[in-house]
């Protein structure tokens, strides 16, 4: 049957509305961020902040409570082991105290008078038994006593030696104690200043407390190191810090200086410790102990670090943004870029670093991922790329 031409006019034009129905109702493309599958190096880090100290710090305390002298060191001044760093002029007594350390002085004195006179006993007493062990000695070679005698006279020797030995040291502690005594009288007799000494070689690195005033015994003073021997202290998450060992490669950035800087993990300690987040929230955090391959001048005491400790490392991996990951049923997927439109495919990962993971199986270099794949995006859809 052969249509009229009103009638093949009435055809065209229904077809050319579906078509234009078609494009005018038809979903928009969704837009969508992409990234490639790349081959590269890849490491799978644990990054945190550190904060570095030197390693042997000593902490000068006032021995006596007393008057500190206005120290005269800097920060950062060098000092040598047993150069004066501080001084301190003893408190004064008054009349009721001298009255009671004199006393405790002679107290002392009578202590080491006592311990001195037994000590001259037990000798007397252990050469009249060793004469007496000789003695006896004799006579049993010679078949006089029995060796039952014999044997007793040598174990009252051997007693009486060990009770000079024990005289001997309550001798010497008697005598330690009284000196102790006497030497804080004849201070405060004397007016003279009590120094305190540095034990090392090393630098000032901080001053507790510069001016004249009254300290009291155990007080600190000034803390005295090296330097040169910084060591990085970094806290992780406990469920972190499980995972790195020592001998761990760690990258120092974010510094202060123009390059990174290379360290390896110390050690690990046992015990976590609490603190509380940004968001009030209490967490378990355990220290990791970096130190540095070469010395960096420029770092001090308590410096602020960025520190990342290499889990594992590879030179060239697929890899593909950790970002474009999304979970399925029971495995890992993605939404690969195909002719313009988002296409699911599974795929299996090995490392995962932070920002991107190794693909094992199922993409190949070259690929456009969906990266954050929103709910909305389903497979086969039509996607537009930003880039």
């Amino acid at each position: 049957m052969r249509l009229t031409k009103t009638q093949r006019i009435a055809a065209i034009a229904l077809v050319f509305a579906g078509i234009v129905l078609f494009l005018v109702f038809r979903p928009a493309p969704l837009p969508v961020d992409s990234g490639l599958v790349t081959r590269g190096p890849l490491q799978v880090v644990l990054e945190e902040e550190g904060v570095t100290r030197v390693l042997d710090r000593y902490v000068l305390a006032a021995p006596v409570t007393g008057k500190l002298m206005r120290v005269t060191l800097e920060e950062g001044d060098t000092v040598r082991k047993g150069s004066v760093v501080a001084s301190l002029l003893p408190a004064e007594f008054d009349a009721r105290e001298m009255h009671e350390s004199t006393a405790r002085a002679g107290s002392g004195r009578a202590v080491l008078d006592e311990a001195v006179a037994r000590e001259r006993s037990v000798m007397l007493n252990l050469d009249q038994a060793r004469k007496r062990s000789a003695r006896y000695k004799n006579l049993y070679s010679e078949g006089a006593i029995s060796k039952e005698s014999f044997e007793i006279a040598e174990k009252e020797a051997g007693v009486l030696q060990k009770e000079v030995e024990a005289a001997r040291s309550n001798v010497a502690a008697a005598r330690y104690s009284y000196e102790a005594l006497q030497s804080h009288i004849d201070r405060q007799v004397s007016g003279k200043a009590l120094n305190v000494l540095s034990p090392v070689d090393g630098k000032v690195l901080r001053i507790h407390e510069k001016s004249e005033r009254v300290m009291n015994a155990g007080a600190p003073l000034v803390d005295v190191g090296d330097p040169s021997t910084i060591e990085i202290v970094i806290d992780l998450l406990s469920s972190d810090a499980v995972r790195a060992r020592a001998g761990c490669r760690v990258i120092i950035t974010d510094w202060g200086g123009g390059r990174d800087l290379e360290g390896v993990v110390k050690t690990i300690e046992p015990a976590a410790f609490t603190k509380t987040s940004a968001l009030g929230i209490e967490e378990k955090r355990v220290n990791i102990i970096a130190v540095l391959k070469k010395y960096e001048p420029a770092l001090g005491d308590n410096f602020r670090v960025q520190a990342k400790i290499v889990l594992t490392e590879a030179p060239s991996v697929l890899q593909v943004p950790v970002s474009s990951l999304f979970r399925g049923k029971s495995d890992w997927n993605v939404f690969v870029i195909e002719n313009a439109k988002a296409v699911r495919k599974p795929v299996t990962i090995g490392m995962r670093g932070i920002w991107q993971a190794e693909v094992v199986k199922g993409l190949r270099i070259g690929d456009r991922v969906v990266v954050h794949p929103t709910n909305d995006l389903q497979d086969g859809m039509r996607v537009k790329t930003s880039d």
